[in-house]
């Protein structure tokens, strides 16, 4: 049986992953609705599947934080004792995780071995240019973007699907949380 893979990500409506500068788009307009729901997530078994950047940053948002910060949400102290997939050719070993292994090579290979291997499921929260290439090749099963009421024109970094390919998608489940905030699933399909 081929495991499901999800491509989860936070994005402001102008479709950008993260803002800079002086002002944090969409960080701190979660409310109790969005944390809870993102803990149910996360407390399903899973194996989380990161790139080398994305563990990086999140790796080192944690190592910076306190224990009273918004990055230390329970969601996010799940997602940190899950088992994690850290796909990379630079990073050597041992990760900073409780239960992280590195997987070289491609990850178009890697994923799609893992579909193949895994009881669970698989969730990648980030990984950009990954989650991109992961896509082109048909192995994301699911996107799904949190969709925050921002605008982050000006100070916008990492856009979720610049050079990304054609995708049809057909919308599986939606939800609004702490009223302003939007939950959209998709099954993605290249489009031809």
């Amino acid at each position: 049986m081929t495991a499901t893979y999800t491509f989860d990500i936070f994005s402001s409506l102008d479709g950008f992953g993260a803002a800079g500068g002086d002002w944090t788009g969409y960080w701190g307009k979660q409310g109790p609705e969005l944390l809870d729901h993102r803990l149910a997530l996360y407390g399903e078994e899973q194996r989380m599947v990161l790139g080398a950047n994305t563990y990086r940053l999140f790796a080192r948002m944690l190592a910076e934080s306190t224990e009273d910060s918004d990055v230390r949400d329970p969601w996010v102290t799940r997602m940190r004792n899950l088992p994690m997939t850290v796909v990379s050719s630079t990073l050597e070993g041992p990760l900073d995780w409780p239960d992280a292994t590195i997987a070289k090579g491609d990850a178009v290979d890697v994923v799609g071995r893992l579909k193949e291997d895994s009881d669970v499921p698989l969730r990648s929260h980030g990984s950009l240019a990954m989650n991109r290439a992961l896509m082109a090749a048909g192995l994301v099963d699911r996107v799904q973007v949190t969709l925050f009421p921002v605008i982050t024109g000006r100070s916008g970094l990492d856009p979720v699907f610049q050079g990304a390919a054609d995708f049809d998608l057909e919308l599986i489940e939606h939800r609004t949380l702490d009223d302003h905030i939007q939950e959209l699933v998709y099954r993605p399909t290249l489009h031809a």
